[in-house]
């Protein structure tokens, strides 16, 4: 089992648990994190969500094998799925990041209302150098978190970037140890069962309320080109190189 799911004193906690593929996700698992979304919304009992992945590890992201094989087609596709049900949710989700995020490791992290991260975490989107685009609102939500300039930094050079420059910028609560990242964020997560269920779910709709329906248009508009940029030459000679193990070469394009 890839994606690990329990609920405890309140917290569903779903746990990327492929270490053996730097937790690289595939369409299986996408599948199994938007059903346990949406369990944990539907379950009276839980007052929270707490994601996790293994230590030293987030996730690498897409398995690239795996997604040549499935590519995501519509909104019924796994991932896209997974995207919806994580902005519906309506309680509360704490991220817990240890190690690499990669790609929509970093992306997700957009959409929890707390996230925690590792002195050890390293942070990238390097969606361009494989000759497609951001995804999951984030070309919206990353200049708004923090600036042009920056986002461009992540977004247009994939340039990776650490545990204290997402909390400057804006993507991270705190950095913590990190022996002490997965502890911590479930002690945040564990607080809500204190708190009235009613009041948390409408103030997180109404935070989140304002800007629903542009990053609604965001993800529509990041799909429709991401789709087209999957079948272009530059994504194929992008994702040859990577498994043939070579640097890609741009320079005929």
């Amino acid at each position: 089992m890839t994606i690990k799911t329990a609920t405890l004193n309140g917290v569903a906690t779903i746990e990327i648990a492929r270490p053996e593929k730097k937790n690289a996700l595939t369409a299986a698992m996408y599948q199994a994190m938007a059903d346990a979304l949406r369990a944990a919304a539907d379950d009276r009992s839980v007052r929270a969500v707490l994601i996790s992945g293994q230590p030293g590890i987030f996730t690498s992201g897409n398995d690239l094998e795996d997604f040549m094989q499935r590519p995501p087609q519509g909104a019924d596709s796994p991932v896209a799925q997974f995207m919806r049900a994580l902005l519906e949710i309506d309680k509360p989700v704490v991220a817990a990041v240890t190690g690499a995020a990669i790609g929509i490791g970093t992306t997700m992290l957009l959409h929890c209302d707390f996230v925690y991260v590792s002195d050890e975490a390293r942070l990238a989107t390097p969606f361009v150098s494989l000759g497609l685009v951001p995804e999951f609102a984030s070309s919206l939500l990353m200049p708004a978190s923090m600036g042009h300039r920056r986002a461009a930094e992540k977004l247009l050079l994939g340039d990776p970037f650490t545990a204290s420059t997402a909390v400057e910028c804006g993507l991270a609560n705190a950095v913590l140890p990190a022996a002490e990242v997965v502890n911590h964020a479930r002690r945040v997560a564990e607080r809500f069962n204190a708190l009235p269920p009613g009041a948390v779910r409408d103030t997180k709709r109404l935070l989140r309320r304002a800007g629903r329906d542009a990053v609604l248009q965001a993800m529509t508009a990041e799909g429709e080109i991401f789709a087209s940029r999957l079948r272009s030459p530059e994504a194929t000679e992008a994702f040859q190189a990577f498994f043939q193990k070579r640097k890609p070469d741009f320079s005929k394009f």
